[in-house]
């Protein structure tokens, strides 16, 4: 997700520091985080409401590990963006923050001139906050599609629309090819992190022994996020819904984020309960290549696609 306002042109490649009148300039540098600096930025995501899952940096961050940058002003932390390059074609932005205390300053600008050359010449996807997509659309990204977030209170079915199976190590080459025909990239190894990482429930849907849907719900700042959902149809998108959100609490709050395109989706989530909770708009610079549209029921992440 992205959130900052300054954006110039996507092919700027130097980064420079225009601070506020009458305020020092310091010194500004942009570079590759570390795995724990971006826990950091987790964290102001967290408090920027966007509640991140409680394991997502440990997930992403070596998908990419040069892909992840912060800025720092007199060696403090003060912005960053992550700009993953899922293949030699696809990137995707996202985390695109400035610390509260540093905004208007020029710094997300120069951080994000610095960052958006490692993509190359990849078309890049991001998920905009509505006040922003004029912005971005004057980078040059046009906009796909709007991703609507719900959240809510899970209600329990009666009967299992169709049978599901935990998600096992023999699974997952066959998940990964399914998963290629809904996301523009090859993500094998982040999805053996993905499906298997602590506080991570990830579950099958298969038909005559073949994998036809699957889903992963995760703990996050604020109950459980659910993403990515994947599934031939409805009944079995219904049947995963239902394995992963089984062992949750009366209590426990769902969030999961829907292309509004997919109306199965949407009334799948309001069956169960949830409800329209904000929105973003899911943006190209070009074509993200062929993929299943009608398949997508949830999508991973809006920070990092």
């Amino acid at each position: 997700m992205t959130a900052s306002g300054d954006i110039p042109s996507q092919h700027t490649t130097t980064a420079t520091l225009a601070a506020a009148p009458g305020s020092p300039a310091g010194e500004f540098t942009v570079r590759p985080a570390t795995l724990e600096e971006w826990h950091q930025v987790a964290e102001w995501a967290a408090e920027e409401g966007w509640n991140p899952g409680l394991g997502d940096t440990a997930c992403f961050h070596p998908t990419d590990p040069d892909g992840f940058f912060t800025g720092r002003l007199d060696g403090q932390l003060v912005s960053a963006v992550s700009v993953v390059n899922y293949s030699p074609e696809y990137a995707f932005l996202g985390y695109y923050l400035v610390h509260p205390g540093f905004r208007g300053r020029g710094l997300g600008l120069a951080t994000w001139r610095a960052a958006v050359p490692h993509a190359g010449d990849r078309v890049i996807g991001l998920d905009a906050v509505p006040a922003q997509e004029a912005t971005y659309r004057r980078s040059g990204f046009t906009t796909a599609y709007r991703t609507t977030r719900y959240r809510g209170r899970p209600v329990r079915p009666g009967t299992p629309a169709l049978p599901v199976v935990p998600v096992g190590a023999g699974h997952l080459d066959e998940i990964a090819a399914y998963d290629r025909q809904c996301f523009p990239a090859d993500r094998r190894p982040f999805l053996g992190r993905w499906l298997t990482a602590p506080g991570h429930h990830a579950y099958a849907q298969l038909r005559d022994g073949r994998v036809a849907g699957y889903g992963v719900i995760r703990a996050a700042r604020d109950g459980q996020r659910l993403g990515p959902l994947f599934a031939d149809t409805s009944r079995g998108a219904e049947a995963l819904f239902d394995a992963l959100t089984a062992h949750l609490g009366p209590d426990e709050t769902v969030h999961l984020d829907i292309p509004d395109p997919h109306h199965s989706a949407r009334s799948l989530a309001l069956s169960r309960g949830l409800e329209p909770d904000s929105h973003t708009m899911r943006m190209y610079t070009g074509s993200a290549g062929p993929v299943r549209p009608e398949r997508g029921y949830a999508v991973t992440s809006l920070e990092l696609g």
